[in-house]
């Protein structure tokens, strides 16, 4: 009868644990093995980061119109317990030089206790090999600035190089050095740093990217260094949009931890990026407790942001092995805390 009892307790006590954190047994594959740090009672220590929200963990979501970049700060708070935020520029629908969008969209975070930390911007290239094309590029990130001074963002993340490499790796240094230099001057003026993130192309080597900043030597530059994003070349995408992207293959990879450990001494920022985890709730490409202790070790306490894209690849490339977005955060801050405990 003790037995029985037991028992009955165990599987109410697992329902109420998939009912906590969202997670289907089908979505998972965690019908018999429930990660075990996720059950364990650890004795919880103050991190040495701050765990923020990228906004691209949704973008499934908002391309299927199940989403607004005004249901952000909201979403974050209420749903996932996080208060710092990381935009990302295609969700603002055109509506970044809008003021009263923008009034908005900072009233919504600030009436919640949600800190703007910063908007990932893709626009055009500020490290073309085309001059004239360069300083427009430059140009043409004014309004991202801008709108992220208005959010009282402390910074945007943009990208240098492009996935096609048109030249030599001095040369497209060169370019880099110059477009990003004259974008820090204007994020000076504004009091917004100006990060770049190991993103594509050339941006991906670790010892190139950490050459620019280097180069550029400046107090508003500074790296957003994605824990996954090392992918130096790719094949050529069959169509020039995100699932054509998804289809492509990664040719020559740098090694991320070597990366990490090049980026991070210029890092205002890092992505724990995820796609697919284990039955212990462990991501099945990166090393938590080895990436995070080369973060730690170089002494970084700053924001550390959940980027999950399984629930992305699950839309467009229709894989039900990955988890929906939702799931695939909670599961994210639930490695972030478990791994940065241990190393607290």
């Amino acid at each position: 009868m003790t037995t029985n009892i037991n028992e009955m307790n165990q599987k109410e006590s697992r329902r109420k644990f998939l009912k906590n954190i969202g997670i289907s047994a089908a979505g998972i594959g965690i019908a018999s093995s429930i990660p075990q740090f996720l059950l364990a009672n650890h004795e919880q220590k103050k991190l040495f980061f701050t765990i923020s929200l990228a906004e691209f963990s949704f973008a499934s979501d908002f391309w299927q119109g199940k989403f607004k970049n005004t249901d952000f700060a909201s979403k974050s708070k209420n749903d996932f317990g996080i208060d710092v935020i990381e935009y990302v520029s295609m969700f603002f629908a055109g509506k970044e030089g809008d003021a009263a969008y923008l009034k908005d969209l900072k009233q919504r975070s600030d009436d919640l206790g949600v800190k703007n930390h910063l908007i990932m911007v893709d626009a055009s290239n500020i490290s073309d090999m085309d001059e004239a094309k360069r300083k427009k590029a430059v140009t043409d990130h004014y309004k991202w600035v801008d709108a992220a001074k208005t959010l009282g963002c402390l910074s945007i993340r943009v990208n240098l190089g492009s996935m096609d490499m048109p030249g030599t790796a001095e040369d497209e240094a060169k370019a880099a050095v110059d477009g990003y230099g004259r974008l820090l001057e204007y994020g000076k003026q504004n009091g917004i740093n100006i990060l770049v993130e190991n993103h594509m192309g050339r941006s991906c080597n670790g010892q190139w990217l950490a050459g620019i900043m280097k180069q550029v030597n400046h107090p508003n530059a500074g790296t957003l260094i994605d824990f996954d994003n090392f992918c130096i070349r790719r094949t050529k995408p069959e169509t020039n949009d995100i699932a054509g992207w998804i289809n492509t293959k990664c040719l020559e990879e740098y090694d991320r931890y070597k990366g990490m450990a090049e980026l991070i001494p210029f890092a205002k920022g890092v992505s724990a990026k995820t796609h697919k985890f284990d039955a212990s709730g462990n991501d099945i490409q990166t090393d938590f407790n080895r990436m995070l202790k080369i973060v730690k070790d170089a002494g970084f306490k700053g924001y550390i942001g959940i980027e999950y894209e399984g629930g992305l690849l699950q839309a467009m490339a229709k894989d039900n092995s990955y988890l929906p977005n939702d799931e695939g955060v909670r599961v994210t801050k639930k490695l972030l805390e478990k791994t940065g405990n241990l190393l607290s």
